[in-house]
């Protein structure tokens, strides 16, 4: 709740012009206050009436108006209630007395009022200095990148000291004719400079140097060690899943590998023995076959979540028909026409993509699909569905369902994760946990997105959204 004469010692007192017109109208008020008081108490003791306009002006407006008024009450008393009235004449050297208390009243009155105006200004200047630090430390300790927040934290800090400009540096600068430069350290250690116009007042870069300074230096040291720890978290972060994904390699490596490799093995030694029929034989070397191709997928698969990973998958891209992609990707499987269901609309439009990497997308997916269908045909169907409104060029969508055992929702997301094996597979259908995440890595690579819908026991719909 404001204070009702607040203003009377304010930090920042009132132009100087309504200072005279309120000294003139305040001496005619104590004038005019006179004339009924003259019946009740002594002519001379009746001066201290004038003593409330030159305490209120001096303690508003500054010892100089104070004085003036003083001496004009000391005159308007004079003029119009001493005798002789109406002459500026003093004939009693009580009437000195007066004029004398009421400079020396307007003096001590405008003192008092300088000391708490500037004790007022001082508090004003330490509760924005506050203000400013608090929001300092919100800006600097909030969590962002700090490069980023220096720039707004300098901007603030120029407005709250009023001046032209700021800049927080995170290295040296040094001072010339344009700029004023402050370093800013921690110890010995330089941790940035703060930088100010060089026509910055003497008062101003004083307070900066011995208030503000101090402060920007604990809080730039205390983001520049919040982001080394936020760092060295990222990296630690960065390490264990890096962990991870070796450990869930050398499973893969000596699981996944060996599996072909021992039934390489054993069907090899098996075609060196005496006596095998020509069947028998022609099975032999089918189940090679059959192997060294699992094989060359996992090491494929294996070297692309490598590239992945490291993001050097950057596609080649080129205008590529998704219905030879998705033909492709069948005859890559090698898989009998009644396996699949294909409903592919006519003329679809084509798309800007790297046709390798959608084939080998597709290929995992309807690898998957063909692994859960439970020996029914996989659905695969791809129309163009054109956007609304403009700038909108709609897209291409490629739906692959299958008909098995479907994906509880809490899995519909981790089946994307490099390594994971969804539950339901059940043991004679799990893969190495590659495909899906490859085949998402490589569509967002081009610019699409992958994901899911299942409910279990009802099959699962793979979804593919290129951009036309």
């Amino acid at each position: 709740m404001p204070r009702p004469f607040g203003f009377l010692l304010s930090p920042d007192p009132p132009p100087r012009r309504v200072g005279v017109v309120v000294a003139v109208a305040l001496v005619a008020l104590c004038t005019l206050i006179v004339y009924p008081l003259k019946q009740a108490a002594p002519m001379v003791s009746l001066g201290v009436v004038y003593l409330l306009a030159v305490l209120v002006v001096s303690a508003t407006w500054g010892v100089w108006l104070g004085v003036v008024t003083a001496v004009a009450s000391a005159l308007a008393f004079n003029f119009f209630h001493l005798p002789p009235t109406g002459e500026l004449t003093v004939r009693d050297s009580s009437n000195w007395v007066a004029l004398v208390a009421f400079v020396v009243a307007a003096a001590l009155a405008s003192s008092v009022a300088e000391v708490t105006r500037a004790r007022a200004r001082e508090v004003e200047e330490r509760r924005r200095e506050a203000d400013l630090a608090a929001e300092m430390a919100r800006l600097l300790l909030r969590g962002g990148s700090l490069s980023e927040a220096l720039p707004t934290a300098a901007a603030r800090l120029a407005q709250a000291l009023e001046l032209s400009s700021a800049a927080i540096e995170l290295e040296a600068v040094e001072g010339d004719e344009r700029r004023v430069a402050f370093a800013l350290r921690e110890g010995a250690s330089r941790l940035g400079t703060l930088v100010v116009p060089a026509g910055t007042p003497e008062r101003d870069l004083r307070r900066l140097q011995e208030r503000v300074v101090p402060a920007l230096e604990a809080l730039l040291s205390a983001a520049l060690e919040r982001e080394g720890l936020q760092g060295e978290v990222v990296e630690t972060a960065a390490l264990r899943r890096a962990d991870v994904v070796k450990t869930a390699l050398l499973r893969a490596v000596s699981h996944d590998l060996r599996s072909p490799l021992t039934a390489i093995a054993t069907a090899g030694e098996a075609l060196a023995l005496d006596g095998l029929a020509a069947p028998e034989r022609a099975e032999l070397a089918s189940v090679i076959l059959e192997e060294t191709r699992r094989l060359a997928r996992l090491v494929d698969n294996l070297l692309d979540l490598s590239r992945l990973e490291a993001g050097a998958a950057e596609p080649r891209s080129e205008w590529t028909s998704i219905e030879e992609v998705v033909r492709a990707a069948v005859d890559e499987l090698g898989a009998r026409e009644s396996e699949w269901a294909l409903s592919i609309d006519r003329e679809l439009p084509l798309v800007l993509a790297d046709p390798t990497q959608l084939e080998r997308a597709m290929v995992n997916v309807l690898e998957n699909a063909r692994r859960h269908s439970g020996g029914h045909p996989v659905s695969v169907r791809a129309r163009a569905v054109r956007g609304i409104g403009a700038g909108s060029d709609g897209k291409l969508i490629v739906r692959v369902v299958d008909r098995g055992p479907g994906i509880p929702p809490a899995q519909l997301e981790r089946v994307f994760e490099p390594f994971y094996r969804a539950g339901t597979a059940g043991g004679g259908h799990r893969g190495s946990g590659l495909g899906l995440a490859i085949a998402r890595g490589f569509t967002q690579a081009n610019g699409g997105e992958l994901h899911v819908e299942s409910l279990p026991g009802q099959g699962a719909t793979f979804v593919f959204e290129l951009p036309l």
